[in-house]
Protein backbone atom coordinates (compact mmCIF):
# COMPACT_ATOMS: atom_id res chain seq x y z
CA UNK A 1 0.00 0.00 0.00
CA UNK A 2 1.10 3.01 -1.08
CA UNK A 3 2.15 5.92 1.81
CA UNK A 4 0.01 8.37 1.16
CA UNK A 5 -3.52 5.46 0.99
CA UNK A 6 -1.52 4.29 4.36
CA UNK A 7 -1.39 7.33 6.58
CA UNK A 8 -5.29 7.80 5.60
CA UNK A 9 -5.93 4.39 6.59
CA UNK A 10 -4.00 4.84 10.31
CA UNK A 11 -5.91 8.85 10.54
CA UNK A 12 -8.90 6.69 9.56
CA UNK A 13 -8.07 4.12 12.82
CA UNK A 14 -7.29 6.73 15.50
CA UNK A 15 -10.72 8.29 14.05
CA UNK A 16 -12.69 5.33 14.64
CA UNK A 17 -10.99 4.81 18.38
CA UNK A 18 -12.25 8.25 19.05
CA UNK A 19 -15.40 7.94 17.97
CA UNK A 20 -15.98 4.76 20.09
CA UNK A 21 -13.98 5.69 23.32
CA UNK A 22 -14.91 8.93 23.45
CA UNK A 23 -17.88 9.59 21.11
CA UNK A 24 -19.89 7.08 22.28
CA UNK A 25 -17.97 5.91 25.43
CA UNK A 26 -18.03 9.44 27.21
CA UNK A 27 -20.46 11.66 24.94
CA UNK A 28 -23.59 9.19 24.40
CA UNK A 29 -24.13 10.01 28.28
CA UNK A 30 -25.44 13.56 28.06
CA UNK A 31 -27.85 13.22 25.44
CA UNK A 32 -29.24 10.40 27.34
CA UNK A 33 -28.95 12.48 30.76
CA UNK A 34 -32.63 13.55 30.29
CA UNK A 35 -34.25 10.12 29.09
CA UNK A 36 -32.69 8.00 32.27
CA UNK A 37 -33.58 10.95 34.91
CA UNK A 38 -37.60 10.72 33.31
CA UNK A 39 -37.15 6.60 32.57
CA UNK A 40 -34.99 5.52 35.50
CA UNK A 41 -35.58 8.29 38.29
CA UNK A 42 -32.16 9.34 38.49
CA UNK A 43 -31.38 11.99 39.83
CA UNK A 44 -29.26 15.73 39.59
CA UNK A 45 -26.31 14.95 41.55
CA UNK A 46 -26.20 11.54 41.06
CA UNK A 47 -26.27 12.53 37.22
CA UNK A 48 -23.42 14.45 38.01
CA UNK A 49 -21.51 11.83 39.84
CA UNK A 50 -21.63 9.24 37.26
CA UNK A 51 -20.39 11.84 34.45
CA UNK A 52 -17.43 12.60 37.17
CA UNK A 53 -16.95 8.98 37.59
CA UNK A 54 -16.33 9.19 33.70
CA UNK A 55 -13.24 11.18 34.35
CA UNK A 56 -11.99 9.02 37.16
CA UNK A 57 -11.41 6.35 34.75
CA UNK A 58 -9.96 8.91 32.74
CA UNK A 59 -7.90 9.86 35.08
CA UNK A 60 -6.61 6.36 35.80
CA UNK A 61 -5.67 6.03 32.26
CA UNK A 62 -3.57 9.14 32.12
CA UNK A 63 -2.12 8.23 35.18
CA UNK A 64 -0.92 4.91 33.11
CA UNK A 65 -0.43 6.58 30.40
CA UNK A 66 1.97 8.50 31.71
CA UNK A 67 4.40 6.02 32.57
CA UNK A 68 4.05 3.73 29.40
CA UNK A 69 7.40 4.12 27.02
CA UNK A 70 7.33 1.08 24.90
CA UNK A 71 5.47 1.22 22.12
CA UNK A 72 4.48 -2.25 21.90
CA UNK A 73 3.24 -1.85 25.43
CA UNK A 74 1.03 1.42 23.80
CA UNK A 75 -0.50 -1.20 21.63
CA UNK A 76 -2.06 -3.24 23.41
CA UNK A 77 -2.79 -0.60 25.79
CA UNK A 78 -4.83 0.61 22.62
CA UNK A 79 -6.56 -2.79 21.64
CA UNK A 80 -7.48 -3.34 25.34
CA UNK A 81 -9.36 0.03 25.58
CA UNK A 82 -11.09 -1.07 22.18
CA UNK A 83 -12.79 -3.84 23.78
CA UNK A 84 -13.51 -1.79 27.24
CA UNK A 85 -15.07 0.50 25.23
CA UNK A 86 -17.71 -1.75 23.99
CA UNK A 87 -18.14 -3.81 27.07
CA UNK A 88 -18.73 -0.54 29.15
CA UNK A 89 -21.51 0.88 26.72
CA UNK A 90 -23.05 -2.64 26.91
CA UNK A 91 -23.02 -2.54 30.56
CA UNK A 92 -24.68 0.42 30.86
CA UNK A 93 -28.07 -1.22 28.89
CA UNK A 94 -27.44 -4.83 31.34
CA UNK A 95 -28.52 -2.51 34.96
CA UNK A 96 -30.78 -0.42 36.40
CA UNK A 97 -28.24 -0.78 39.54
CA UNK A 98 -26.72 2.97 40.20
CA UNK A 99 -23.33 1.27 41.26
CA UNK A 100 -22.91 -0.55 38.61
CA UNK A 101 -23.61 2.04 36.47
CA UNK A 102 -20.41 3.71 38.42
CA UNK A 103 -18.41 1.05 37.52
CA UNK A 104 -19.11 0.80 33.75
CA UNK A 105 -19.00 4.72 33.79
CA UNK A 106 -14.97 4.15 35.04
CA UNK A 107 -14.43 1.78 32.51
CA UNK A 108 -15.58 3.87 29.66
CA UNK A 109 -13.47 7.10 31.12
CA UNK A 110 -10.17 4.20 31.34
CA UNK A 111 -10.84 3.50 27.45
CA UNK A 112 -11.29 7.21 26.64
CA UNK A 113 -7.78 7.27 27.55
CA UNK A 114 -7.15 5.42 24.57
CA UNK A 115 -8.57 7.73 22.19
CA UNK A 116 -6.98 10.86 23.42
CA UNK A 117 -3.21 9.69 24.84
CA UNK A 118 -2.36 5.94 23.63
CA UNK A 119 -3.89 6.21 20.07
CA UNK A 120 -3.00 10.10 19.45
CA UNK A 121 0.67 9.21 20.25
CA UNK A 122 0.41 5.93 18.55
CA UNK A 123 -0.70 7.64 15.14
CA UNK A 124 2.16 11.06 16.03
CA UNK A 125 5.13 8.49 16.35
CA UNK A 126 4.01 7.07 13.25
CA UNK A 127 3.13 9.91 11.26
CA UNK A 128 6.57 11.44 12.37
CA UNK A 129 8.55 8.09 11.52
CA UNK A 130 6.99 7.84 7.94
CA UNK A 131 7.47 11.97 7.63
CA UNK A 132 4.43 13.22 7.57
CA UNK A 133 3.56 16.68 9.70
CA UNK A 134 3.26 15.58 13.06
CA UNK A 135 -0.06 17.40 13.44
CA UNK A 136 -3.74 15.57 15.52
CA UNK A 137 -5.97 17.96 13.91
CA UNK A 138 -7.96 15.29 12.16
CA UNK A 139 -7.70 12.94 14.70
CA UNK A 140 -9.01 14.66 17.41
CA UNK A 141 -12.21 15.99 15.10
CA UNK A 142 -13.31 12.59 15.39
CA UNK A 143 -14.47 13.71 18.95
CA UNK A 144 -16.86 15.97 16.87
CA UNK A 145 -17.69 13.76 14.51
CA UNK A 146 -18.52 11.62 17.36
CA UNK A 147 -20.79 13.89 19.18
CA UNK A 148 -23.08 14.29 15.54
CA UNK A 149 -23.34 10.43 14.87
CA UNK A 150 -24.10 9.96 18.52
CA UNK A 151 -26.78 12.61 18.64
CA UNK A 152 -28.36 11.57 15.40
CA UNK A 153 -28.28 8.05 16.02
CA UNK A 154 -30.30 8.49 19.65
CA UNK A 155 -32.34 11.05 18.34
CA UNK A 156 -33.22 8.27 15.71
CA UNK A 157 -34.31 6.03 18.31
CA UNK A 158 -35.85 7.87 21.12
CA UNK A 159 -39.16 7.87 19.44
CA UNK A 160 -38.86 4.17 19.12
CA UNK A 161 -36.98 2.82 22.22
CA UNK A 162 -36.39 3.56 25.77
CA UNK A 163 -32.75 4.34 27.81
CA UNK A 164 -32.09 0.28 27.87
CA UNK A 165 -32.74 -0.46 24.32
CA UNK A 166 -30.54 2.97 22.78
CA UNK A 167 -27.59 1.84 24.90
CA UNK A 168 -28.09 -1.48 23.05
CA UNK A 169 -28.09 -0.08 19.48
CA UNK A 170 -25.09 1.97 20.73
CA UNK A 171 -23.05 -1.23 21.45
CA UNK A 172 -23.89 -2.52 17.82
CA UNK A 173 -22.26 0.44 16.56
CA UNK A 174 -19.61 0.83 18.84
CA UNK A 175 -18.61 -2.85 18.18
CA UNK A 176 -18.34 -1.98 14.28
CA UNK A 177 -16.55 0.66 15.59
CA UNK A 178 -13.74 -1.85 17.61
CA UNK A 179 -12.84 -3.55 14.93
CA UNK A 180 -12.37 -0.92 12.65
CA UNK A 181 -10.03 1.20 15.13
CA UNK A 182 -8.36 -2.77 15.46
CA UNK A 183 -7.85 -3.48 12.42
CA UNK A 184 -6.53 -0.48 10.44
CA UNK A 185 -4.03 0.78 12.66
CA UNK A 186 -0.63 -1.26 12.62
CA UNK A 187 1.72 -2.79 15.06
CA UNK A 188 4.65 -0.37 15.54
CA UNK A 189 7.64 -0.54 13.74
CA UNK A 190 10.24 -0.57 16.65
CA UNK A 191 12.81 -0.90 14.44
CA UNK A 192 12.47 1.80 11.47
CA UNK A 193 14.09 5.06 12.82
CA UNK A 194 12.34 8.40 13.15
CA UNK A 195 12.75 10.92 11.20
CA UNK A 196 15.80 12.57 12.08
CA UNK A 197 15.07 16.38 12.52
CA UNK A 198 12.44 14.89 15.12
CA UNK A 199 14.21 12.65 17.49
CA UNK A 200 15.56 15.10 19.66
CA UNK A 201 13.00 15.74 22.75
CA UNK A 202 12.83 19.58 23.86
CA UNK A 203 11.25 19.77 27.06
CA UNK A 204 9.86 23.18 27.83
CA UNK A 205 11.22 24.56 31.55
CA UNK A 206 9.94 23.30 34.82
CA UNK A 207 8.01 26.65 35.64
CA UNK A 208 6.96 27.03 32.50
CA UNK A 209 5.29 23.40 32.44
CA UNK A 210 3.58 23.88 35.91
CA UNK A 211 1.83 26.70 33.95
CA UNK A 212 1.01 25.08 31.35
CA UNK A 213 -0.33 22.21 33.51
CA UNK A 214 -2.04 24.61 35.22
CA UNK A 215 -4.05 26.50 32.40
CA UNK A 216 -4.49 23.46 30.89
CA UNK A 217 -6.78 22.10 34.07
CA UNK A 218 -8.78 25.44 33.81
CA UNK A 219 -9.51 24.59 30.43
CA UNK A 220 -10.74 20.98 31.85
CA UNK A 221 -13.73 22.69 33.96
CA UNK A 222 -14.56 25.02 31.25
CA UNK A 223 -15.22 22.30 29.07
CA UNK A 224 -16.74 19.60 31.24
CA UNK A 225 -19.42 21.48 33.03
CA UNK A 226 -21.11 22.81 29.78
CA UNK A 227 -20.26 19.23 27.53
CA UNK A 228 -21.60 16.95 30.23
CA UNK A 229 -25.03 19.20 31.12
CA UNK A 230 -25.38 20.78 27.58
CA UNK A 231 -28.76 19.20 26.58
CA UNK A 232 -30.15 19.17 30.42
CA UNK A 233 -29.14 23.45 30.54
CA UNK A 234 -30.75 23.74 26.72
CA UNK A 235 -34.03 21.94 27.48
CA UNK A 236 -34.36 23.56 30.55
CA UNK A 237 -34.10 27.11 29.71
CA UNK A 238 -37.64 28.93 28.99
CA UNK A 239 -39.34 27.95 25.87
CA UNK A 240 -36.35 25.59 24.86
CA UNK A 241 -37.83 22.04 25.81
CA UNK A 242 -36.76 19.70 23.43
CA UNK A 243 -34.16 21.89 21.94
CA UNK A 244 -30.92 20.59 24.14
CA UNK A 245 -30.18 17.52 21.25
CA UNK A 246 -30.60 20.44 18.67
CA UNK A 247 -27.48 22.05 20.11
CA UNK A 248 -25.76 19.08 21.18
CA UNK A 249 -25.24 18.38 17.62
CA UNK A 250 -24.27 22.05 16.78
CA UNK A 251 -21.59 21.78 19.13
CA UNK A 252 -20.11 18.42 17.62
CA UNK A 253 -20.41 19.46 13.87
CA UNK A 254 -18.38 22.78 15.45
CA UNK A 255 -15.67 20.40 16.75
CA UNK A 256 -15.45 18.33 14.16
CA UNK A 257 -14.40 21.06 12.06
CA UNK A 258 -12.33 23.74 14.84
CA UNK A 259 -10.16 20.46 15.51
CA UNK A 260 -9.01 20.78 11.57
CA UNK A 261 -9.09 24.60 11.81
CA UNK A 262 -6.94 25.85 14.88
CA UNK A 263 -4.14 23.58 13.73
CA UNK A 264 -4.26 25.55 10.58
CA UNK A 265 -4.52 28.85 12.65
CA UNK A 266 -1.15 27.82 14.80
CA UNK A 267 0.51 27.49 11.85
CA UNK A 268 -0.30 31.36 11.37
CA UNK A 269 -0.20 32.77 14.77
CA UNK A 270 1.49 30.36 17.00
CA UNK A 271 0.24 27.82 19.80
CA UNK A 272 -0.26 30.18 22.38
CA UNK A 273 -1.63 32.57 20.68
CA UNK A 274 -3.97 30.48 19.66
CA UNK A 275 -4.45 28.70 22.84
CA UNK A 276 -5.17 32.16 24.06
CA UNK A 277 -8.08 32.92 21.43
CA UNK A 278 -9.62 29.62 21.57
CA UNK A 279 -10.13 30.23 25.51
CA UNK A 280 -11.63 33.78 24.94
CA UNK A 281 -14.23 32.62 22.37
CA UNK A 282 -15.29 29.50 24.50
CA UNK A 283 -15.50 31.89 27.76
CA UNK A 284 -18.02 33.48 25.25
CA UNK A 285 -19.75 29.89 24.13
CA UNK A 286 -20.10 28.97 27.77
CA UNK A 287 -21.71 31.70 28.98
CA UNK A 288 -24.06 33.20 26.20
CA UNK A 289 -27.09 29.89 26.66
CA UNK A 290 -27.61 31.53 30.05
CA UNK A 291 -26.84 35.50 29.44
CA UNK A 292 -29.03 35.29 26.25
CA UNK A 293 -31.08 32.31 26.19
CA UNK A 294 -32.85 32.72 22.61
CA UNK A 295 -32.23 30.06 20.44
CA UNK A 296 -29.93 31.66 17.88
CA UNK A 297 -27.58 32.63 20.92
CA UNK A 298 -28.30 29.43 22.56
CA UNK A 299 -26.75 27.63 19.38
CA UNK A 300 -24.05 30.41 18.38
CA UNK A 301 -22.63 29.91 22.14
CA UNK A 302 -22.95 25.99 21.20
CA UNK A 303 -20.95 26.43 17.77
CA UNK A 304 -18.26 29.19 19.35
CA UNK A 305 -18.19 25.93 22.26
CA UNK A 306 -18.00 23.44 19.83
CA UNK A 307 -15.36 24.62 17.72
CA UNK A 308 -12.55 26.21 21.01
CA UNK A 309 -13.07 22.69 23.35
CA UNK A 310 -11.30 20.61 21.10
CA UNK A 311 -9.12 22.80 19.19
CA UNK A 312 -7.71 23.71 22.75
CA UNK A 313 -6.83 19.39 23.70
CA UNK A 314 -5.97 19.34 19.70
CA UNK A 315 -3.30 21.95 20.39
CA UNK A 316 -2.18 21.26 23.63
CA UNK A 317 -1.20 17.39 23.08
CA UNK A 318 0.04 18.06 19.30
CA UNK A 319 2.22 20.44 21.43
CA UNK A 320 3.31 17.51 23.69
CA UNK A 321 4.09 15.32 21.09
CA UNK A 322 6.17 17.89 19.67
CA UNK A 323 8.12 18.83 22.98
CA UNK A 324 8.54 15.31 23.09
CA UNK A 325 8.59 13.42 19.76
CA UNK A 326 10.36 10.38 21.13
CA UNK A 327 7.94 9.30 24.18
CA UNK A 328 5.01 11.68 23.39
CA UNK A 329 2.55 9.68 25.73
CA UNK A 330 4.09 10.60 29.24
CA UNK A 331 3.73 14.52 28.25
CA UNK A 332 0.09 13.75 27.09
CA UNK A 333 -0.62 11.50 30.18
CA UNK A 334 0.57 14.63 32.56
CA UNK A 335 -1.27 17.11 30.63
CA UNK A 336 -4.40 14.43 30.75
CA UNK A 337 -4.04 14.13 34.48
CA UNK A 338 -4.69 18.18 34.96
CA UNK A 339 -7.46 18.33 32.82
CA UNK A 340 -9.03 14.88 34.06
CA UNK A 341 -8.55 16.34 37.62
CA UNK A 342 -10.94 19.09 36.83
CA UNK A 343 -13.27 17.03 34.91
CA UNK A 344 -13.91 15.04 37.91
CA UNK A 345 -14.35 18.11 40.10
CA UNK A 346 -16.72 20.03 37.64
CA UNK A 347 -19.70 17.62 37.19
CA UNK A 348 -19.96 16.67 40.88
CA UNK A 349 -20.02 20.33 42.12
CA UNK A 350 -22.31 20.77 39.20
CA UNK A 351 -24.50 18.46 39.85
CA UNK A 352 -24.94 19.33 43.98
CA UNK A 353 -25.31 23.44 43.18
CA UNK A 354 -28.06 22.42 40.62
CA UNK A 355 -29.85 20.07 43.08
CA UNK A 356 -30.26 23.27 45.50
CA UNK A 357 -30.64 25.92 42.93
CA UNK A 358 -33.12 23.95 40.13
CA UNK A 359 -30.69 25.24 37.36
CA UNK A 360 -27.27 24.95 35.86
CA UNK A 361 -26.72 28.37 35.67
CA UNK A 362 -23.93 28.62 38.69
CA UNK A 363 -21.82 26.15 37.27
CA UNK A 364 -21.62 27.73 34.21
CA UNK A 365 -20.40 31.24 35.77
CA UNK A 366 -18.54 29.12 37.93
CA UNK A 367 -16.78 26.72 34.09
CA UNK A 368 -16.33 30.71 33.08
CA UNK A 369 -14.26 32.22 35.74
CA UNK A 370 -12.04 29.21 36.00
CA UNK A 371 -11.33 29.69 32.02
CA UNK A 372 -10.41 33.41 32.54
CA UNK A 373 -8.25 32.24 34.72
CA UNK A 374 -6.62 29.74 31.77
CA UNK A 375 -6.92 32.70 29.49
CA UNK A 376 -4.60 34.95 31.58
CA UNK A 377 -1.99 32.11 31.89
CA UNK A 378 -1.99 31.25 28.40
CA UNK A 379 -1.42 34.75 27.76
CA UNK A 380 1.21 34.77 30.23
CA UNK A 381 2.78 31.55 28.96
CA UNK A 382 2.87 33.47 25.31
CA UNK A 383 5.18 36.21 27.19
CA UNK A 384 6.76 34.28 29.52
CA UNK A 385 9.67 32.43 28.15
CA UNK A 386 9.17 33.63 24.04
CA UNK A 387 12.32 31.36 23.51
CA UNK A 388 10.07 28.28 24.02
CA UNK A 389 6.83 29.85 22.20
CA UNK A 390 9.55 30.70 19.33
CA UNK A 391 11.05 26.72 19.22
CA UNK A 392 7.66 24.94 19.50
CA UNK A 393 6.67 26.87 16.89
CA UNK A 394 9.84 25.96 14.78
CA UNK A 395 9.71 22.53 15.86
CA UNK A 396 6.09 21.85 14.69
CA UNK A 397 6.43 23.63 11.13
CA UNK A 398 8.53 20.59 10.22
CA UNK A 399 6.83 19.03 7.46
CA UNK A 400 8.87 16.09 5.18
CA UNK A 401 5.90 16.21 3.01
Amino acid sequence: MESSALRYRVMAAGVMCVLLTIGIGRFAYTPLLPVMQEQTGLGLSRGGWLAAVIYMGYLAGALLASQITSLRTKDRFYRIALILGVLSTLGMALSDNFWLWVFFRFLAGLSGTAGMIISAALILHWLVQHGFRGELGIHYGGVGLGVVIVTLVIESMSAYFDWREQWLGLTLLSMVLAVLAWVWLPSPDTEKPVAKQQTQDHPPSPLFFRLFLAAYCCAGVGYVVSVTFIVAIIDGLPGMEGKGGLGFLVMGLAAAAGAFLWDRVARSIGYFASLSAAALLQIAGILLPVMMPSLPFVLLGCVLFGATFIGLVSLVLTMSGHYFPTRPAKMMGKMSVAYGVAQIVGPAVTGIIAEYTGNYNVGLYMAALVMVVGLCLFILLKYLDTKEDRQIDEIAAYSAR
